[in-house]
């Protein structure tokens, strides 16, 4: 069974199509070029713009999601927003959006606002899922991954791995060294047992790590060091047979490296 379009309905592509172009000239005649080549911004728009020839103007629009920067020198001046300061330029064309992409092009945060690690580069409505380093969240203001505390974001969930099986998790205020900056991977003396000890890393992401048979962590040091160098640590292998030969080898490593010192120290003295 075949089927025909009234004049009317085969028509209305034709005349939405003529609309748009009657729209796009009429804005184009209203806008005066300021030199007779060139591109230009929109005064409202700010992913619109004008392309001046012989001091005409043809009207244009960015791809959709990202907007025009004049300041841009390259030939294409059409950029990701957080590159852009639009000023009083708060208009945009409407959104061509999908599940992952609220615009075609674009870098966008995961739809589930719990889960703040993952985030989306959108290509012509293609979206290319990303995941941030350990511990670090997504901004859409600058398109990148930041800090937590930079993001801002709330309400994100706190993966299993943030968290060991023994309940250690890494602690919020940043570890500082002796010259008062970050540390980027602070180490942590395991509460219970000697030998082990924590790691965070990025300061967020703990991992359980242990010190040779015969030493113990050595949290001033912050290195693995002999038993008796370390207060409430020093018979922590005296019931451990196979400790023995290791305390002993560590021992004589700690004596000849002392006597290396001392003769450098020597040689080096006035």
């Amino acid at each position: 069974m075949s089927s025909t379009l009234s004049p009317v309905s085969a028509a209305a592509p034709a005349l939405v199509l003529l609309l748009a172009l009657v729209n796009s000239f009429a804005g184009a005649a209203d806008f005066q070029c300021p030199s007779k080549y060139g591109q230009f911004e929109d005064p409202v728009q700010c992913d619109k713009y004008y392309e001046c020839d012989e001091g005409r103007a043809t009207t244009k629009l960015c791809p959709d999601g990202l907007v025009f920067d004049p300041l841009n020198r390259k030939v294409n001046k059409c950029d990701q927003p957080f590159n852009v300061d639009c000023g009083d330029r708060i208009e945009l064309q409407a959104p061509k959006s999908n599940h992952l992409c609220p615009r075609r092009n674009g870098y966008f945060a995961h739809p589930d606002a719990a889960i703040c690690n993952v985030f989306y580069n959108c290509i012509e409505g293609e979206a290319i899922e990303t995941k941030c380093t350990s511990g670090l969240h997504f901004d859409e203001y600058s398109g990148t991954c930041v800090w937590p505390d930079s993001a801002g974001r709330s309400g994100c969930g706190e993966p299993e791995t943030m968290k060991l099986k023994d309940g250690f998790s890494c602690p919020k205020d940043a570890q500082a060294s002796p010259h008062g900056q970050t540390v980027a991977h602070p180490v942590y003396a395991h509460p219970q047992d000697c030998q082990k000890f924590y790691v965070c890393l990025n300061g967020v992401t703990p991992r359980e790590q242990g010190c040779a048979v015969g030493e113990v962590y050595n949290e001033e040091t912050q290195k693995c060091d002999s038993p008796e160098n370390v207060p409430g640590c020093e018979d922590w292998f005296k019931d451990s047979p196979e400790a023995a030969p290791a305390a002993t080898a560590n021992k004589k490593r700690q004596r000849r490296s002392s006597a290396y010192y001392r003769k450098v120290l020597l040689r080096t003295s006035p």
